[in-house]
């Protein structure tokens, strides 16, 4: 069941008379430890026992590696401090892509809207508050179309007014959206070849980072399977935004050499806060502040040394793709074991 808020209903106003709070998809795999530190952060959050949460637990790749899902499964079946805890269980491995897709289409179906963590996120406090707030103030407001966690270390200007900011960038670090701008994306990328041609559109697409065209092209080459760029590439193609916060709500602890996707590297991210009883001040508009604009892609300027590898691995030989992320919806009806508490 979806609940919506009329247009002048503030957020705070809203979630004080009970309304929906939206169900959290926390994407689990093999590492137990980072879990039991991102349900803990998200455990703290006042609204965790108001809250509905979906572990989506996927499967091992090779029966190597089954011991590590095992124990991160184990894991999964005790947590406790929700409203009510689900894991999904999936028999196979659908890969990061595939299990993102399917989940998140799975509880925006359901539940209109979700709450999306990965295993290694860590949440402040009042992240459940904000990101539920942010869902609510923006509902009606097509051109936001998601509202998320992280903010590289930057520095509001002292003269502005708000505690959060609309971006070019999509950040995958703690984020949600909404059933109707989720539907729109197009995860085989079916213009891509038009776009590829058209430089125009890239240095669009490009104002969110230098890499973002470039990260689109290793994704639809199969050099890799990025989720992330497709639903960034989505906000471009609809001239859509993502909502960040000034202060960080999240901090990835997995660039630790332990996740799939996120080696081992050095990146500079701020301390997160100890977290807000007050209320939000938010935008009226979304549009994108020239200030914040220039700082978010002068974070994502790739060092020399990367356009470097960039230029090299344009030459390099293709990988295939462990999965093509237009299969995702095949996938989501392979067998899964769910658990309910």
């Amino acid at each position: 069941m979806q609940t919506l808020t009329a247009p002048h209903t503030t957020a705070s106003q809203s979630l004080k008379r009970g309304k929906e709070f939206a169900p959290i998809a926390l994407f689990v795999y093999n590492r137990p430890d980072h879990a039991r530190q991102t349900v803990d952060a998200l455990r703290a959050n006042d609204f965790a026992e108001r809250s509905d949460l979906f572990v989506f637990a996927d499967g091992a790749k090779t029966p190597e590696g089954a011991g590590a899902v095992n124990s991160t499964r184990q894991y999964a079946r005790s947590v406790e401090g929700f409203k009510s805890v689900t894991v999904v269980e999936r028999e196979c491995n659908f890969g990061l892509s595939r299990s993102v897709i399917t989940g998140v289409s799975q509880l925006c179906s359901e539940y209109g809207k979700t709450i999306v963590v990965e295993d290694d996120v860590i949440t402040a406090p009042d992240f459940l508050r904000f990101m539920n707030r942010g869902l609510q103030r923006y509902e009606y407001e097509p051109r936001v179309m998601s509202v998320c966690a992280f903010n590289p270390p930057l520095t509001a200007p002292a003269s502005y007014p708000f505690d959060t900011f609309c971006s070019y960038r999509f950040s995958c670090w703690g984020w949600a959206t909404w059933k109707d701008r989720w539907e729109k994306a197009d995860w085989a990328v079916t213009d891509y070849a038009q776009f590829a041609t058209d430089r125009e559109k890239q240095k669009k697409f490009d104002l969110g980072g230098d890499d973002l065209s470039w990260l689109l092209k290793l994704h639809m080459r199969g050099d890799i399977d990025s989720w992330d760029t497709v639903w960034a590439y989505t906000h471009f193609k609809h001239d859509a935004l993502a909502l960040l916060p000034v202060e960080s709500k999240a901090y990835n602890i997995g660039l630790d050499g332990s996740g799939v996707h996120c080696k081992h590297v050095s990146m500079e991210q701020s301390s997160i806060g100890h977290g807000s009883d007050s209320e939000y001040r938010f935008p009226d508009s979304a549009d994108v502040h020239s200030h914040f604009a220039a700082e978010i892609k002068r974070y994502h300027r790739p060092s020399v040394a990367r356009r470097l590898v960039r230029f090299a691995r344009q030459f390099a030989p293709r990988k295939r793709r462990f999965g093509s992320l237009a299969d995702a919806k095949d996938v989501a009806a392979q067998p899964t074991s769910i658990t309910v508490k």
